[in-house]
Order: structure tokens, then C-alpha cells, then sequence
């Protein structure tokens, strides 16, 4: 009894030994796979929610489904190109192209491009919309007569000079959350952050004052 005793005493410590190291394997495996899901959605969602390399800072910030509805609200009976500047993740484009418009967005983070292009095309619209990534400060917006804006108090002045130097007397501008610092706007729809701005450039510029100014000298 006294050698089976001891033989016994042997086994235990030994099993004990190989079942914490099994224990450590799995937590070791447990461990290594919650860190790489964790660093696999931080490389997800990192593009997201930080703010790509703008002139001016112009974080990613969703429309609310009010303000969709207030910008589809300026848009009634208007037509033409329309584009969003700083499209996001493309709802806004989106919503535009299903009501008949060929929407464009413009967008420094490749990351919300591509992902407004699937939700282009799983909203069935991918033909009515583009998405390109470009820096804003880099495009000329000369070709839209509907122009959205989603931006910050920052960058309004200087987008305001710019759009006002490229637009086409027919345009309207929509800004969403903060108004242009100069303009007066002609329609204002919404509240708190889902307040919407439309300026129609011709007001804005005196573009009627100007032609009515400009008339053939007659002979006397």
C-alpha cells in the first residue's frame, strides 16, 4: 500500500500540471483571439469616425433621417445635377437619386466612398449615383445646379467664396446644421441641428439686378 501510495502521490501533481497547462493554452488562445477581433474592428471602424486629412476638419457625422427629409424638402421641383460635398456614407445621395436626381457625392475617405457604393447598389439606385474621393477643396462644383453642404463653421466662409466663384446663376445651395456666414438665405425648413439653409445664388449674387442693368443703348 505504501509504493501505491506514493505511486498516486506522483500521478496527481502530474495531472494537475498537464491539465493548468492546458488551461493557459486556451486562455492564451481565448486572449490572442479577442485581441485580434478587437484590433480587426478598430481597422474597420477607425475610417468611419475619424476625420480624413481635410484643409479644414470635417468629421463624419450621419444625417439625421430629419435632416434627409428637410433637404428632399428644398429640392421639391427643382432639377438638374446635383451634388453632395462631403457625401459621407451616402445617404444623402441616395435619398436624392430616388427622387429621380443623377446625384453625385464627393468624399476624402475612401473607406465611406466604397461603402456608399454598396449601399448605392443594394438600394437598387447605383446607376443614378457616383461617388468619387476627392478633397473638396480640389473640385470645381461649375457643373451642379444643386449643391449640399454638410460642413462647419470653419470651412463655411471660404466654401461660401468658392461656390459663389464656380456656380452658374441657376443653383441652389443647401446647408445642413450651419448656414453661410454672408449669404442671406431665401428658405429655411427644420430645427436645432436638423435646420436646413437654401440659398438661390441668383438672389445671393444679384445675378437679376445685373441683366436688368446691362441694356443696348438706343439711338435718339
Amino acid at each position: 500500500p505504501g509504493a501505491m501510495s506514493q505511486a498516486v502521490a506522483k500521478e496527481i501533481p502530474l495531472e494537475q500540471g498537464e491539465g493548468g497547462s492546458r488551461r493557459s493554452s486556451w486562455g492564451l488562445l481565448v486572449t490572442a483571439g479577442v485581441g485580434g477581433t478587437l484590433v480587426a474592428l478598430y481597422a474597420v471602424a477607425t475610417p468611419f469616425v475619424t476625420p480624413a486629412l481635410r484643409k479644414v476638419c470635417l468629421p463624419f457625422v450621419p444625417a439625421t433621417a430629419a435632416q434627409i427629409q428637410n433637404v428632399l424638402k428644398m429640392l421639391e421641383n427643382r432639377s438638374g445635377s446635383l451634388v453632395d460635398i462631403g457625401s459621407g456614407d451616402g445617404r444623402i445621395v441616395i435619398a436624392a437619386a430616388k427622387k429621380g436626381f443623377q446625384a453625385v457625392g464627393y468624399e476624402l475617405n475612401p473607406w465611406l466612398v466604397w461603402y456608399s457604393r454598396y449601399r448605392a447598389w443594394r438600394d437598387g439606385v447605383h446607376q443614378n449615383t457616383k461617388f468619387y474621393i476627392s478633397d473638396l477643396w480640389k473640385v470645381s462644383f461649375s457643373q451642379y445646379t444643386n449643391v449640399i453642404v454638410f460642413g462647419v463653421p470653419q470651412m463655411m466662409p471660404q466654401l461660401e467664396k468658392k461656390l459663389e466663384e464656380e456656380l452658374e446663376c441657376n443653383a441652389r445651395i443647401i446647408a445642413c446644421r450651419f448656414p453661410f456666414p454672408c449669404w442671406t438665405p431665401d428658405h429655411t425648413t427644420g430645427e436645432g441641428i436638423d435646420t436646413v439653409w437654401a440659398y438661390d445664388l441668383k438672389h445671393s449674387r444679384g445675378c437679376e439686378t445685373k441683366s436688368l442693368e446691362i441694356t443696348p443703348e438706343t439711338g435718339s
